[in-house]
């Protein structure tokens, strides 16, 4: 292995040291601590941990995590009147709705159903389109953490090819919205895409956001690229990996991300970022 790791959890650290400094601080000042609703609806055991794992992180900055969970037959109308209610509620600076919902719900109306304000996951089109226009306000936390990682390396993103195999809202777009605001040359791969391995074998920045393990072969990389492989995979065997074929691709890039300990921890730790941000912004 000739790649240098892009150790995400402790660039995460680092980071949320920053937020539970900067939020003691406000406290120091008289001002309240910032305050996210978690919404949960359903019994999917993934979602449990990744909400357990929210709002453990936010215990630990400092920001008040309020909990709604909801069984699964919980109506579309009842959710749309907690959404209501917390948008109105001043203590309340985000508002994070767990994905996915159940199939009955459509998720799309009720994530912009929540006020634009409060959108710290960065997925209501108001605050998509404040990225598109080169006016980011909260953005959205995977693509923003990825960017947080290419930094730590000091990536120079100009006359620089970045390729993202993945067009999802979550990751894709946006994560091309951030490149290119960065100054990079935007590929972006997805399901109709032929031959991805010719874009691949160009990509100075490869990201890759599919889930499907070794989707992305070692071979296909760019000799001293950077990839980032924000795939996460369980095996029968229980073993969890990426997109990327780690071990090959790690032979010839200049810097890699592991799975797990790449890209996940950074997720969380910029959903913390931005309801920081959110609290700030109501202050003003």
């Amino acid at each position: 292995m000739t790649a240098q790791l892009i150790d995400g959890k402790a660039l995460a650290l680092t980071i949320r040291n920053e937020i539970a400094t900067k939020i003691a601080a406000r406290n120091q000042q008289g001002l309240r601590k910032p305050g996210l609703a978690v919404i949960l609806m359903g019994d999917d055991p993934a979602s449990h941990i990744y909400v357990q794992n929210k709002r453990k992180a936010c215990a630990e900055v400092g920001i008040k995590s309020i909990y709604h969970p909801l069984s699964a037959a919980t109506s579309e109308q009842t959710l749309i009147q907690l959404i209501q209610t917390l948008n109105h509620d001043p203590t309340i600076d985000g508002i994070l709705l767990q994905l996915p919902l159940p199939s009955s719900i459509d998720s799309e109306k009720l994530l912009e159903l929540i006020d634009p304000k409060k959108d710290v996951d960065g997925f209501h089109p108001y605050n998509l389109g404040r990225l598109a226009q080169r006016r980011p306000l909260l953005r959205p936390c995977t693509p923003y953490g990825i960017m947080a990682l290419l930094d730590s390396t000091q990536e120079v993103y100009k006359n620089r090819h970045a390729v993202i195999i993945g067009a999802s809202n979550i990751v894709g777009r946006p994560m091309a919205l951030e490149l290119l605001l960065s100054g990079s040359t935007i590929t972006i791969c997805h399901r109709f895409t032929k031959d991805i391995q010719k874009y691949v074998s160009t990509a100075d920045i490869v990201v890759s956001a599919v889930g499907k393990p070794h989707l992305i072969k070692g071979e296909w990389i760019k000799p001293q690229a950077t990839v980032i492989d924000v795939g996460i995979n369980r095996l029968a065997n229980g073993k969890i990996m990426g997109d990327v074929e780690f071990e090959e691709a790690a032979k010839r890039a200049a810097f890699i991300t592991p799975v797990p300990g790449g890209v996940g921890p950074m997720t969380t730790t910029m959903l913390l970022k931005n309801t920081l941000q959110a609290a700030m912004n109501q202050d003003t």
